[in-house]
């Protein structure tokens, strides 16, 4: 059989385009959800978005959303794409998460932690029964949760005040460089910084940060922590006018964050501690930031002396395949053109399969 390559040009690929559209758009008999209604009704898959495709911007994710059809990681990949043609005037000042307005706060090392468990909007208790109330057309909406009866606690105490007077849990040393590493302008080197790590970490793909937080738990790594503290709520962004020469509040953004606790045994310079990793995602993204905790307690390997015996633990493995734009860019190549490479492969394996079967049944010629 002889194969032969597929022609086409620009007007199949402009019919596929249409085609697409017509699916996303789905039974035009059936109206046509907004941009607004994902904002505010698919508002985890926003905040994935805005996450893993480093922008803020909720409208812009909810658009990405709408254009992909739902496939988060081609959603992502549109906003990492339109984020690279924005001008870039400066960077913000460190947010403060100490100074969150809380929305929900909740540890599981300590039941009476400072400051109070904040349950807040969370799916942990609920029965993971499908609810066919919500596919009855103009159904009530939910009735408004309760207000607190009594105002909380501002600042909000954090984990580490809680071990502040027996000096229990390390403490975070702030880099004295001016500026963090910057992976949308640095390429990625090694071995990494904790700066560079947590950059790529907060980019990285949620799955697949999952999965090795996961295989850490179970015993490939060194890391199965307690969740010291998850927060969500409402920081200030400031930023450092040059010609005012000090921080104004330019905005809020929604953070999820979250420490883990993982015991250390100490060494001949430090005294046996707690230490921490350490996750942050944009809006409320728990499993996310839970699992970037995971995985960066896991990189801290060569500071408390591990050793590197799972794929956890290697920074370059890790790093390298993270972030979901690179790794389906890379997989979806192969949907491409590869017909100079297929040929010259058919014509080795002829070539081997031939070889192949003259070894075994060599010619009567060859064999007198």
């Amino acid at each position: 059989m002889a194969y032969v390559s597929v022609k086409g040009g620009e007007k199949a690929i402009e019919n596929a385009h249409q085609w697409l559209a017509e699916e996303r758009r789905g039974d035009p008999a059936v109206e046509e959800v907004a941009v607004a209604q994902i904002r505010e009704q698919l508002s985890l898959a926003v905040d994935r978005v805005m996450a893993e495709g480093s922008c803020y911007d909720r409208d812009l994710a909810a658009l990405a959303v709408k254009q992909a059809g739902g496939d988060l990681p081609e959603a992502i990949f549109l906003v990492r794409a339109y984020r690279t043609t924005l001008p870039r005037f400066g960077g913000s000042e460190p947010v403060d998460t100490e100074r969150m307005i809380v929305r929900r706060r909740i540890s599981a090392a300590f039941k009476d932690i400072p400051g109070g468990q904040v349950l807040g909007p969370t799916f942990d208790y609920t029965h993971r029964l499908l609810d066919f109330r919500l596919a009855a057309d103009g159904a009530a909406p939910p009735e408004p949760a309760p207000l607190a009866n009594e105002p909380q606690a501002w600042p909000m105490p954090t984990i580490g005040s809680v071990f502040a007077h027996e000096d229990l849990l390390e403490h975070d040393v702030r880099s004295s460089d001016d500026a963090p590493f910057d992976l949308t302008r640095e390429p990625m080197s090694f071995p990494a910084g904790r700066d560079q790590r947590l950059q790529a970490l907060a980019r990285g793909d949620e799955g697949f940060l999952l999965s090795l937080a996961y295989s850490s738990q179970r015993g490939w790594g060194s890391t199965h922590p307690l969740c010291g503290e998850i927060r969500l709520g409402e920081v200030a962004v400031e930023f450092i006018p040059e010609e005012l020469g000090f921080p104004i509040e330019i905005g809020e953004v929604t953070l999820t964050e979250c420490q883990m606790l993982s015991g250390f045994a100490g060494s001949a310079q430090k005294a046996p501690q707690f230490t921490r990793g350490y996750g942050l995602a944009f809006g409320h993204s728990e499993r996310k930031a839970m699992s970037m905790a995971i995985v960066d307690r896991a990189l801290r390997r060569g500071e408390v002396g591990e050793d590197v015996d799972a794929p956890v633990q290697d920074e370059e493995f890790v790093l390298y395949h993270s972030d979901n734009v690179e790794a389906s860019g890379f997989v979806q190549h192969l949907k491409l053109p590869h017909y100079v490479d297929f040929q010259a492969d058919l014509q080795l394996v002829r070539r081997l399969r031939r070889e192949h079967f003259e070894r075994l049944n060599p010619s009567k010629e060859a064999a007198e």
